[in-house]
């Protein structure tokens, strides 16, 4: 299960080892909270999937993990079926265009990450 660890100055996540293996991608993903545009909810993840997979593991309709590239530039991807999703844009220059998360604590996160928000709420 994704783990997310929030705190003043980034957003944290850390994949579980099977994760890890599906996103091939090792290290754990790290956002400056200062390069967050917008974060939003999303009851079907899938939807916001853009370009192809490119490295990671994709069953159409059941999970997605790893790296989506296209024109708009790389997004990162820990989704599942049947679970809600933060959505969260970012600025120019953070590595990754978008993130997409199943959690089930995306309300909370929503509101950690608004800005001027006490991440420790």
């Amino acid at each position: 299960m994704v783990s997310l660890y929030v705190d003043s100055a980034a957003l944290e996540i850390k994949l579980a080892p099977i994760e890890r293996t599906l996103a091939m991608h090792r290290a754990p993903v790290r956002i400056s909270r200062s390069q967050i545009a917008k974060v939003q909810l999303t009851d079907d993840p899938f939807t916001w999937l853009r370009g192809v997979r490119a490295p990671g593991s994709h069953v159409p309709n059941r999970l997605a993990f790893g790296t989506w590239r296209s024109v708009f530039g790389d997004d990162f991807v820990a989704i599942r079926s049947g679970r809600p999703a933060v959505v969260i844009d970012l600025e120019e220059g953070a590595g990754f265009q978008r993130v997409i998360l199943s959690t089930t604590h995306g309300a909370d996160l929503v509101n950690a990450l608004q800005p001027g928000a006490d991440p420790e709420a």
